[in-house]
């Protein structure tokens, strides 16, 4: 099983690179996946031809389950409606080959803050009660990662969303938001962030990117993380089996 994890294109701002991103949706093409999952940051300002620019490369990656979540630019100028009307639900559930993945919203109206909220805990604990491997996916990361300054614009609540997360046996947690490609392991959690993959507001040396990983098809039981490099090349970042029982 295969899931390509991409995040922050960022389309229609200065610093969008439309060349890279179409050579990242051809390397996605070539990969085959059985799952795609967006966390969010598709717009700059949320505004609705920002929006149409976005589905239209989405649209372009050939793949028939897709999971794409808004990012606190996408919230911006009411654009969490224009998101909800271009892509449908903000919060979503996914299930595919014996993998379920909850999407959340994680955003807030013109706010960069992020916040999941104690009203969707339950929604949350509910999708998750699967003997599957389970994946979460939001824009805001959960972790601070190195090598982006000050920390800011964790959720509010994310302590007690990493605590609902791991008593729920969540296997992997996809993140994006600070354009930093980073990954952590929690309490057997695997905390996966994606860079940006094509937009020039990249930190210092850190290339654009975006993540492939792969999913034991029989047992379910080894994860590999690949860092897929927008312009070309790729890097075994994780590999690890499944520490949680099944049942």
């Amino acid at each position: 099983m295969r899931v390509v994890h991409i995040s922050d294109i960022h389309v229609a701002e200065q610093h969008f690179l439309p060349e890279l991103l179409e050579r990242v949706i051809r390397e996605i093409n070539k990969i085959e996946p059985e799952i795609v999952v967006v966390t969010g940051d598709l717009t700059e300002n949320g505004h609705q031809s920002e929006f149409k620019r976005a589905k239209s490369y989405i649209e372009k990656i050939e793949c028939d389950k897709k999971v794409v979540i808004p990012g606190n630019h996408d919230a911006r100028n009411v654009g969490y409606l224009g998101f909800e009307e271009i892509f449908g639900h903000r919060s979503i559930i996914e299930k595919c080959g014996g993998i379920t993945i909850v999407g959340i919203d994680s955003t807030q109206p013109d706010l960069d803050d992020g916040h999941v909220g104690r009203e969707r805990y339950g929604w949350i604990e509910e999708n998750l009660n699967t003997n599957d491997f389970k994946v979460v996916a939001l824009h805001h990361h959960l972790i601070s990662i190195p090598k982006t300054g000050r920390e800011r614009q964790i959720p509010m609540d994310a302590g007690d969303v990493l605590e609902l997360l791991v008593r729920c046996g969540v296997d992997l947690v996809l993140c994006g938001h600070k354009h930093v490609p980073w990954i952590w392991n929690l309490n057997g959690m695997i905390i996966a962030n994606a860079g940006t993959a094509c937009t020039s507001r990249v930190k210092w040396n850190i290339p654009q990117s975006f993540n492939l990983i792969e999913i034991d098809e029989e047992e379910k039981g080894t994860i590999k993380i690949y860092r897929m490099y927008s312009s070309g090349g790729q890097e075994l970042v994780l590999e690890k089996r499944r520490d949680r029982a099944a049942e």
